[in-house]
């Protein structure tokens, strides 16, 4: 990267509110060029995040997935050379850990299946050179090193990049790319897997959000609309989709997880979580993550899940899909926004959709040359 070109990318990363739309304040419903409505909850529904303990053994510094399962927490991290999950207690001391002599590529989420299979997401392709990805199947109640299936996968229009996982109740996995122009892609098994494969995927939906203002992430408000991870509750009832900031929490009908992406979600603020990546929900529906770091804390907000499902507050509109696009089908032009000019701009003659390409173009420059380097 020359001088000039490193200059301007690197101020995207330290001012990305400079080109970014203005961030979404916590309680807002904002609509943005690369974002979504956020449903707003009812006034102070939402529960800050509590410590519940901290990951002090030195094995878990790149946790990148969460599971929780019966008052235990799985843990994985990113990268690694065997299929290794870490079981830890109450204290967040490793109890056990499930381990077998696969050599991942880049692990980079962990998911629960209903039967209470352990499926950890070997997606990680910052590079996008991968031919193929791939899932580790685990037995959550067998022995210390049980064996562990591998399914290979191949997308239908060429690699991604991605870091979020979930499984849904007939034991389908999906997963949500990390795009940095803003819209991610779903994906799932177009036919029932093959070990080991390789499977063909096909895209069944997209998502968004929109920049907010909740401190934390590497990369400044960039992070708070990368998807970094993905959770399912217990029964189904509720999705969460996390970025590096927040968490989005959709209710899910019928057990269509594409459609409930289309519907507007409740935000649960994750601040302060350096790279957050981890999102699980615990039997009882609480919300717990976690972000890479020895010593990281463990947080979890109380009753995350009923969020989804609660009413919204008088000023909020209902839940409505919206287009593959990302917009409502109310919503006019492409930005999604009632005030946004024929010419792109946001009423006040800001470029508001060239800026915010821009932005997410350089960022993505430095996220490919400062990132951290994979072993292969």
């Amino acid at each position: 990267m020359n001088g000039p070109a490193l200059g301007v990318a690197t101020a995207v990363l330290l001012f990305p509110s400079a080109l970014l739309p203005a961030p979404a304040a916590s309680g807002d419903s904002p609509v943005s060029a690369v974002g979504t409505t956020v449903r707003t909850a009812p006034a102070g529904s939402v529960p800050e995040p509590e410590v519940r303990c901290s990951l002090s053994d030195d094995r878990l510094d790149e946790v990148s997935g969460l599971a929780a399962r019966d008052g235990d927490v799985y843990a994985v991290n990113d990268g690694g050379t065997r299929v290794e999950v870490f079981v830890l207690d109450d204290t967040c001391a490793v109890r056990d850990v499930l381990r077998h002599p696969i050599d991942p590529y880049d692990v980079e989420d962990l998911a629960l299946g209903p039967d209470g299979t352990l499926w950890l997401g070997d997606t990680g392709d910052n590079r996008r050179r991968r031919e193929t990805v791939a899932l580790h199947a685990v037995p959550r109640g067998a022995a210390p090193d049980a064996g562990a299936t591998l399914y290979r996968l191949t997308y239908p229009d060429g690699p991604h990049d991605a870091e979020a996982l979930v499984v849904d109740e007939q034991g389908v996995p999906h997963i949500i790319t990390k795009d940095v122009l803003g819209v991610s892609s779903v994906y799932r098994p177009a036919g029932p897997l093959a070990a080991p494969g390789p499977t063909p995927l096909e895209e069944v939906g997209t998502v968004s959000h929109s920049p907010t203002d909740t401190p934390g992430g590497p990369v400044g408000t960039l992070g708070s609309t990368l998807i970094t991870g993905a959770a399912l509750a217990r029964d189904g009832s509720v999705l969460a989709v996390r970025t590096y900031t927040d968490a989005y929490l959709y209710p899910v009908d019928d057990g269509d997880l594409p459609a409930a992406l289309e519907r507007e979600p409740v935000r649960v603020p994750l601040p302060d979580e350096e790279q957050g990546e981890s999102l699980a929900f615990t039997d009882d529906g609480d919300l717990v993550s976690v972000s890479e770091g020895v010593g990281s804390p463990l947080r979890v907000v109380p009753d995350a899940a009923t969020l989804a499902r609660a009413p919204a507050s008088d000023d909020a509109t209902d839940p409505a899909p919206r287009s593959r696009s990302g917009t409502r089908p109310e919503d006019p032009g492409s930005g999604g926004r009632a005030d946004t000019a024929s010419d792109g701009t946001d009423g006040s003659g800001l470029a508001t959709l060239p800026g915010v390409l821009v932005a997410l173009g350089l960022a993505a420059v430095v996220m490919a040359g400062f990132g951290r380097l994979r072993r292969r």
